[in-house]
């Protein structure tokens, strides 16, 4: 791992943060990019990461997920300074208590859960295929539901919940479709939940009671990103640490397909 590039998005709060901090610590001979939407948060974790990490290579990288011009913006930037990128960890979310619209003025669950790293991914693709090796790891959830096609930002019956479930089984949708578009280039792209109710902001935010620590949540994600045993492994759905099934959804094609095209229309990609 030494001299590659790592990019997490969410990197300034619970798992995410802790995700970073372990992968720079653990190598520290690596760049490390972190994503946040608050400035002040964002250049606070970058001092806290180096002095927890011991590792100095750890640059800030700042959007707001809810606008999509801001993505594209951040994507480029990390293009132009660094060609080629070994993992990426599309980590960042919405919860069920998020307001109800993005800036661009969609459904924020939607925004930030899908389409925003759905984007990101497709543009940061280019340096990822630099590397054989390199892998994608959406942070997905065991709480998924069936896309409404019809109305996807639920305009007639608006539930926090339902966004959310949906959005998550979207980020699935597409990790499916992304690992069979890079088998070819033996590029990994694996999706997990990474706890129920874990002791993070946006579980305290929606009123619930952690049941879970964060720190097992990041060592899911860091399992990963960097097990030598899931070197071949791709288009999975992880509970955890262990391979399982996610909706049935996810594993209709025709579904897939419907919602490629709703998002090529929200996206312009």
């Amino acid at each position: 791992m030494n001299r590659k590039v790592l990019f997490i998005t969410g990197a300034t709060d619970g798992i995410g943060r802790i995700t970073a901090t372990d992968l720079a610590k653990q190598h520290r001979g690596s760049t490390i990019l972190i994503h946040g939407r608050n400035n002040e948060k964002l250049e606070k974790s970058t001092i806290e990461i180096k002095k927890e990490s011991g590792n100095p290579n750890i640059e800030p990288w700042l959007a707001d997920f809810s606008s999509l011009i801001e993505v594209r913006t951040m994507a480029n930037g990390i293009l132009a300074k660094h060609p080629s990128i070994n993992i990426l960890i599309n980590n960042a979310g919405a919860g069920f208590s998020a307001p109800r619209y993005g800036q661009d003025g969609i459904e924020m669950r939607l925004a930030v859960n899908y389409l925003a790293p759905m984007l990101l991914t497709r543009l940061l693709l280019p340096a990822l295929k630099k590397n054989p090796d390199s892998r994608i790891i959406n942070v997905a959830s065991a709480g998924q539901s069936v896309i409404h096609f019809d109305d996807i930002m639920l305009e007639n019956k608006f539930d926090g919940v339902t966004a959310y479930t949906q959005s998550k089984l979207a980020l699935i949708m597409f990790t499916m479709d992304l690992a069979e578009e890079l088998r070819p280039d033996h590029i990994s792209v694996n999706c997990l939940h990474p706890g129920t109710y874990l002791d993070t902001g946006m579980v305290r935010e929606a009123g619930i009671s952690p049941q879970g620590s964060a720190q097992s949540g990041a060592d899911a994600i860091v399992y990963l990103a960097t097990s030598p045993d899931l070197k071949n492994v791709t288009g999975k759905y992880f509970n955890v640490q262990k391979e399982s099934r996610a909706h049935a959804q996810a594993y209709d094609a025709d579904a897939r397909k419907k919602l490629r095209i709703l998002a090529s229309k929200l996206t312009g990609i």
